[in-house]
């Protein structure tokens, strides 16, 4: 089995309310007549046909190989409004992504959108989503509105998604100090990796992931550079007491618990990844359909990795167990 963990959806009702919604978000057409999301005037998705039209989501899954997609919101997701309104978004979200499943079932799973400017409406709405809508798991960004992910407000919610045996999907949000990432698009292009790296390191130097081992992360975009910077983190905790304070073990020992997604595309990243947690943490990803996704290359990278060729389906497939499907 192929089954494509980070990949994206926008029902159209959760579009029509981010368009009523009162922010500096609005739907525009670019040069080139497609529609974006922007933000103050400045771009921050272009909105592909595939984001909203699940038939060619189809032929494209048919074309690549690809057997299942875990369907997501992505950006700018429900937290750049107040909790309440966050809450009418993501029921928009959340109502229209089980409505898309219900038409491909046996090729679409979703996950839910949380509002986490209020931690009880959130609990709320992921128990709905999970319960009555069919949903398996949720997706948060790796901040919420500048709020950062170890913050205790939140642990209330990590505690829910645990007992509810869910996997909370972190997707990269607009970072800290984005303002000098404005030229050559650097937010999404290294910014997000920058605020997944810091988003990890937060949940697990202070002690969040200690107190709930059964917590299911799952991280996209192979953890930013948290592969490549394994042995550094776990010298600031021999080296510097605040990092060794709330927790009994060396950072990496929590990271390998981490599940990663493969949306890289680059054999020697991926390479340093498989080394640094094994095929069992690994999950394909595409970023599918953004303009920088790669529905073909999720598959053809792992397959083109030098492993044994089943290691290469537990990547493939991983994500279905990480579901409990």
């Amino acid at each position: 089995m192929k089954i494509d963990m980070h990949n994206h959806f926008y029902p159209a009702a959760y579009l029509d309310a981010v368009e009523k919604t009162e922010s500096s978000l609005s739907i525009e057409k670019d040069g080139r007549g497609r529609n974006v999301i922007t933000d103050g005037g400045v771009r921050i998705v272009t909105l592909t046909e595939p984001m909203t039209e699940p038939a060619r989501r189809i032929e494209d899954m048919d074309k690549c190989g690809v057997d299942m997609q875990i369907i997501s919101l992505t950006a700018p997701n429900v937290n750049f409004v107040e909790a309440e309104q966050g809450l009418e978004l993501a029921r928009a979200a959340n109502d229209g992504i089980a409505e898309v499943v219900s038409l491909y079932p046996d090729r679409l799973v979703g996950l839910a959108s949380v509002p986490l400017k209020n931690v009880d409406l959130a609990c709320g709405e992921m128990t709905r989503a999970v319960n009555e809508l069919g949903l398996k798991g949720v997706a948060i960004g790796s901040n919420i509105a500048g709020i950062q992910l170890d913050n205790p407000l939140l642990i209330p919610f990590y505690q829910k998604a645990a007992e509810m045996d869910l996997p909370v999907f972190i997707h990269p949000m607009t970072p800290a100090g984005s303002e000098v990432m404005k030229q050559y698009r650097l937010a999404p292009l290294i910014g997000f990796e920058f605020d997944l790296t810091l988003a990890l390191c937060r949940l697990v130097y202070s002690g969040i992931m200690e107190q709930l081992p059964e917590l299911k992360i799952v991280i996209s975009h192979l953890g930013g550079a948290i592969p490549y910077l394994f042995e550094r983190i776990d010298n600031g905790y021999r080296a510097y007491p605040e990092c060794s304070e709330n927790i009994p073990r060396l950072p990496s020992e929590y990271m390998k618990r981490v599940y990663y997604d493969t949306v890289s595309f680059y054999q020697p990243a991926l390479l340093c990844a498989y080394l640094a947690v094994g095929a069992e943490q690994l999950v394909m990803g595409s970023d599918y359909p953004h303009v920088i996704g790669d529905l073909e290359r999720s598959v053809t990278t792992i397959e083109e990795m030098e492993i044994p060729q089943g290691e290469k389906e537990k990547i493939l497939g991983n994500a279905g167990s990480i579901l409990n499907m």
